[in-house]
């Protein structure tokens, strides 16, 4: 025993050794950047050359590591310190969302979030909680069971086929949905900083993900993640900081931001009775307007529409006018909806589009309110503030119990040494994570004081470089358009989307180019850490929990390990293509995801582990009740599909519950079918290993 502790003291030292060079090397990398930036040196080459350096980093981990040993691959060995295994956790959870979108989505939707769209701070709350029952409830005893995926466990409590069977493909669904949104933000870095279209920015991201899990599995991806988040941390601390000091001379920016709020509370009420800022609202309500009135007559309206489109094309080129005029006008007749179905999708979505920024602050909450609505207003005020309180409580309430049920998080605890040291690492997990998401509400509160005191009022002629940059990329992330004609931006002219906050908060706020390349270099780390484990968690629910046991159960454990590689391969491809898409913003995708993994395992994990009359019956019932029925919910409300089978009017919600926060549902079926269908076929105590493992 002594001996074996001496080795791991000596273990861990060079570890640190390494990483205190690697750590050393970087910061030394940033400083040399910025110095050739304050030399002349081209950006073009700059940020293309991080990226790259980065990626390359990671690549040379992920080669080193390369494996085919199944124990390595899949656990890397189980020898990982509760240091190492907290900080690989933590860039695992830092995913697109984190690290891109949180913050965006304070900036848009306050503390609270609306009572259609909850969010803000029940993003942080619920996930930070979630490690609370992950390290009190999940993580423990997952690891004294010595197992490999989380479709073992279904096995070895339950016993049969069908749990391991439905657990593989609940994990195959939650984190598909997952892993498309962390290829979306890879995609959106990497045709920012390279300039290349969005598609091929996404094949680009996509062979860094693969370089990093391909080779080596979770021996490769733990410390690629580490590695990771390294430069995530720095790419998140740095421009709060900046930020922080530039306005307050404080750097830092958790305990100092709060004196913003008064400012923006200030700025909010002037922007609200500013007579320009009207005029702006009744322009896109004016169009709204237009927009109701196409629909009341869509084969007409579209027709009309490609005439006048047509007849203005012809005058323009009769007129001998420039050819930027020509070819707008050009898109904008290509931009025209093909048939009536589309037509209806699209003005549809311009009209609640124009409908929601003709309100105040563009429809936006006022940053610090506490809910939507009044309590003890009207009784639409009143509807308006329950629906927002319940909505902001069940999405806390899914985040929390989906990081308990997410496969490729409690995957992550099977890689250490021992319980304790599982235990360990929730703490460090939750201590890295807690690093930066003090910071996140702190850089919304900044964004959102720099735009509305620096950029609202500026001229058009003078727009700073960042806004025509982004809006290339793609106008949905970045558009100011002269709404009222008067050449000056007002806020209800500025559209940001969440997705576009944190990447271009260095030139919102002025910093060096080698910021912002710092931020799309941690955006990317943050993407490529999540999209390894995800990638790495389906391709072994494939191969591992249903193909090998179930088609070609003769498989040894090297043949499976090579054919885990290839369907990693394919599902990160896959995965690419609707990735491309845009399916959707990121935070609703994930949020989705959370949701489905929450009903589909929490109700087995949690009363597999402490009822010892949970019977296999009553598991199989249960994740099939909880998974159906979400996937239901979010499917039943999805705009896109309703519209794609002719269903009208406005989704069908349950308690007004929206359908990102569907785990509600999901949870309450699984556990309440799962005990019932137990107590009706309810055979005795706990499976022997698991007996065993709870030490009874």
């Amino acid at each position: 025993m002594a001996d074996t502790d001496r080795q791991g003291a000596r273990y861990e030292r060079r570890l640190g050794r390494i990483l205190a060079t690697y750590v050393a090397g970087l910061c030394a990398m940033l400083l040399l950047l910025a110095w050739a930036e304050q030399e002349g040196i081209s950006r073009q080459w700059l940020g293309p050359f991080l990226l790259f350096a980065t990626v390359m980093a990671y690549a040379a981990i992920g080669i080193w590591g390369r494996t085919t040993d199944p124990e390595e691959y899949y656990v890397a060995g189980r020898r990982i310190p509760p240091f190492y295994n907290g900080m690989a956790a933590a860039a695992d959870w830092m995913s697109a969302a984190s690290f891109i979108s949180l913050a965006g989505g304070l900036y848009l939707q306050g503390y609270t979030g609306t009572a259609e769209q909850p969010g803000g701070l029940a993003y942080v709350l619920g996930w930070s909680g979630g490690f609370c029952l992950v390290g009190l409830l999940v993580a423990p005893y997952l690891r004294s069971l010595r197992l490999y995926t989380l479709p073992d466990f279904f096995q070895v409590r339950y016993g049969g086929a069908w749990p391991r069977r439905l657990a593989a493909v609940g994990a195959i669904a939650c984190s598909f949905t997952y892993v498309i949104a962390q290829i979306y933000g890879i995609g959106l870095i990497a045709s920012r900083l390279t300039g290349v279209q969005f598609e091929i920015g996404i094949l680009l991201g996509l062979g860094g993900v693969l370089l990093c899990s391909f080779l080596g599995g979770m021996r490769a991806v733990t410390w690629t993640q580490v590695a990771q988040y390294v430069v995530l941390l720095l790419a998140f601390l740095i421009p709060v900081s900046w930020l922080a000091y530039k306005q307050l001379g404080n750097p830092l920016a958790p305990l100092v931001y709060g004196k913003q709020l008064d400012k923006i509370e200030q700025l909010e009420r002037r922007l609200v009775d500013d007579p320009k800022e009207k005029e702006v609202q009744a322009e896109y309500l004016r169009r709204a307007e237009r927009y109701r009135l196409w629909l009341t007559d869509i084969e007409g309206s579209l027709e009309r529409e490609r005439a006048a489109a047509q007849e203005r094309i012809r005058r323009l080129k009769a007129e001998g006018a420039d050819s930027a005029r020509i070819v707008a006008a050009h898109r904008e007749f290509a931009a025209l909806p093909r048939d009536a179905q589309s037509a209806r999708d699209q003005w549809g979505r311009a009209l609640q589009e124009s409908l929601d920024r003709s309100r105040p602050l563009t429809g936006m909450p006022p940053h610090s309110r506490p809910f939507a609505g009044d309590p003890d207003g009207t009784p639409q005020e009143q509807e308006a503030f329950n629906l927002s309180r319940r909505n902001f409580l069940a999405l806390i309430f899914c985040l929390m119990l989906g990081t308990a049920g997410l496969p490729h998080l409690l995957t992550r605890f099977y890689t250490t040494p021992g319980v304790a040291q599982a235990r360990k690492s929730v703490a460090w997990a939750l201590f890295f994570i807690t690093l930066l998401y003090l910071s996140v509400p702190a850089l919304a509160v900044l964004v959102k004081f720099e735009v509305m005191q620096h950029l609202v009022g500026s001229s058009f002629d003078a727009l700073p470089p960042w806004i025509v940059q982004w809006a290339r990329v793609d106008q949905s992330l970045v558009a100011v358009t002269d709404i009222n004609g008067d050449g000056k931006v007002q806020f209800g002219e500025i559209r940001l989307g969440a997705d576009v906050i944190m990447l271009a908060t260095p030139e919102i706020g002025g910093m060096p180019y080698i910021v912002s390349a710092l931020v799309a270099a941690g955006g990317l780390a943050a993407a490529l850490s999540t999209a390894d484990g995800l990638l790495l968690t389906i391709s072994n629910a494939m191969v591992r929990d249903l193909y090998s046991q179930d088609v070609a159960t003769r498989m040894n454990p090297e043949q499976r390990v090579i054919l885990s590689k290839f369907a990693l391969l394919l599902t990160a491809l896959l995965a690419a293509v609707v990735a491309s898409l845009k399916p959707a913003d990121i935070l609703p995708l994930v949020s989705a995801s959370f949701s489905l993994a929450a009903s589909t395992f929490v109700p087995g994990l949690v009363l597999g582990i402490f009822w010892k009359g949970a019977t296999r019956a009553g598991a199989v019932a249960g994740m099939a009740a909880g998974l159906g029925l979400t996937t239901y919910y979010i499917a039943a409300n999805a705009p896109w599909l309703r519209a794609w089978i002719g269903l009208a009017g406005p989704p069908q919600l349950w308690f007004g519950i929206v359908p990102v926060c569907s785990g509600v549902f999901g949870v309450a079926a699984g556990v309440t079918v799962n005990v019932a269908v137990s107590l009706a076929t309810r055979r005795g105590a706990l499976r022997p290993a698991v007996r065993q493992a709870r030490g009874g």
